[in-house]
């Protein structure tokens, strides 16, 4: 029998996060998939429509695996179960995919080497932006609560076409949470799915600077810090 003063641990606020990301996205149609997180060069990047010579290559400050003649990375984002989750299943799709992505690059306050990601797909006939709107409009208002304020920003991301960005006002500031758009029929035949019959839209985030923003942590840092000081709070 457990003593009643017995001090029990707790959850780390990103996998709170995560849950109720879960919970929000299966209210309304979507199931979770996983991938891994050593990855193909072929689903990290030339499926997802960025060929060898693509400039948003550059973007991604990717961590190669040994040996390199096997190209394979640490995954830079989760867009690529998107692509395995295509090739096995039929359209109807709804999925979101958290889990941990890789950056190369230095660490701060705002940034870090890893962290955690959102990945979203739905699949259908006739799928608008529309239908987009709405979804990350239900899940910014039951994340953050129903007086969140976002916008949609045109943008660019060679997986989706058109594409657009996800800002949120926060203390009278406008800051970047997610990219999304129309799934690009590229990204579509690459996962085996016919572009003129379906379409889809996609979107994806930072798990952890949504923690930050909800719970007021100014520092990335401490979340992978390992002071229970930080998690004892939740």
């Amino acid at each position: 029998m457990q003593d009643k003063n017995e001090k029990t641990g707790h959850l780390h606020p990103i996998t709170l996060a995560i849950d109720e990301i879960r919970r929000i996205f299966k209210e309304v149609g979507f199931s979770v998939a996983e991938g891994p997180e050593i990855e193909k060069e072929y689903y990290n990047f030339d499926a997802l429509n960025m060929p060898a010579d693509h400039p948003a290559r550059d973007m991604q400050d990717t961590f190669w695996v040994a040996p390199l003649s096997e190209k394979k990375v640490l995954r830079t984002h989760t867009s690529p179960v998107q692509i395995h989750y295509m090739e096995n299943h039929k359209p109807p799709i709804a999925i979101i995919v958290p889990g941990k992505v890789y950056r190369n690059e230095a660490t701060d306050a705002t940034h870090g080497a890893e962290f955690y990601q959102v990945e979203g797909l739905y699949i259908n006939k006739k799928v608008s932006m529309a239908d987009l709107k709405g979804v990350l409009s239900h899940f910014f208002k039951e994340f953050f609560g129903p007086d969140v304020e976002i916008r949609f920003r045109p943008s660019f991301f060679p997986f989706t076409e058109p594409s657009v960005e996800i800002d949120m006002k926060y203390k009278d500031k406008w800051l970047e949470m997610m990219g999304a758009g129309l799934v690009h029929p590229k990204v579509l035949e690459a996962g085996g799915i016919d572009s003129k019959e379906y379409s889809g839209f996609a979107f994806g985030g930072g798990i952890d600077r949504m923690v930050m923003l909800k719970y007021g942590i100014e520092d990335l840092r401490l979340l992978y810090s390992g002071d229970l000081r930080v998690i004892n709070q939740f």
